[in-house]
């Protein structure tokens, strides 16, 4: 997967946009953020400590909590370069769905 890849996935879900944060692109839903790019070959998704321990268990090379405080609130580090394009698709969708409307999500599984 490329950064290219990501963009074209973060935007294609529902009502979501480009900003920046900090000087870094990001991709928002409403106001929230749901994924940021902040390094060549990595993504930051927004997914719950939940789920950031599950995917760090099942996908180890793959994601990663971010150091300190972002990452105990369940921010993920997302190694993209030669992932599984369906793997991270679904992460990124993950990502969205925790920050996005719940009607707007439910809107988006109808």
């Amino acid at each position: 997967m490329t950064s290219d890849d990501l963009i074209a996935i973060a935007l294609g879900m529902p009502e979501a946009r480009e900003s920046a944060h900090f000087g870094k692109r990001d991709f928002r839903v409403g106001e929230k953020i749901f994924m940021s790019l902040p390094q060549a070959g990595r993504a930051v998704l927004k997914l719950t400590p939940g789920q950031q321990a599950m995917v760090v268990e099942t996908d180890p090379g793959l994601c990663a909590p971010v150091p300190g405080g972002w990452g105990l609130k369940g921010w993920t580090s997302v190694y993209f370069d030669g992932a599984d394009d369906e793997r991270v698709r679904d992460l990124i969708g993950t990502a969205w769905r925790n920050v996005a409307p719940k009607k707007l999500v439910a809107a988006s599984l109808s």
